[in-house]
């Protein structure tokens, strides 16, 4: 799978592990850094549903919208653009880490 992103702060955790306006736990910076590399390494999306651990969920109210568990607090979510109709394959655009109560 293809990953992009979209948003400079997230830009900045990634390459360099820091980021001035996102203030996140280094469990947190290390389990976005390990999620990002099991989207890259997965062939299809049924890997990634594969991964329990994950939760990997479409987000109501948006037609393309998904987040994946980085804690109980805190999801990365995602745009998926699908390469075939069956929604197997596809190309993630990283939006941002939000706070997720509730889990």
């Amino acid at each position: 799978m293809e990953v992009f992103i979209n948003d400079k702060e997230l830009e900045k955790l990634y390459i360099t592990g820091q980021s001035r306006k996102l203030k996140l736990q280094e469990h947190i910076v290390d389990k976005f850094l390990a999620t990002i590399q099991k989207i890259e390494a997965s062939l299809t999306i049924n890997d990634l549903l594969a991964d329990k651990g994950l939760r990997f969920e479409k987000l109501r109210g948006f037609e393309n919208r998904y987040s994946m568990r980085l804690s109980g607090k805190y999801r990365l979510e995602m745009e998926i653009e699908w390469n075939d109709d069956k929604r197997i394959i596809g190309k993630f655009y990283f939006l941002t880490i939000s706070n997720h109560y509730g889990d």
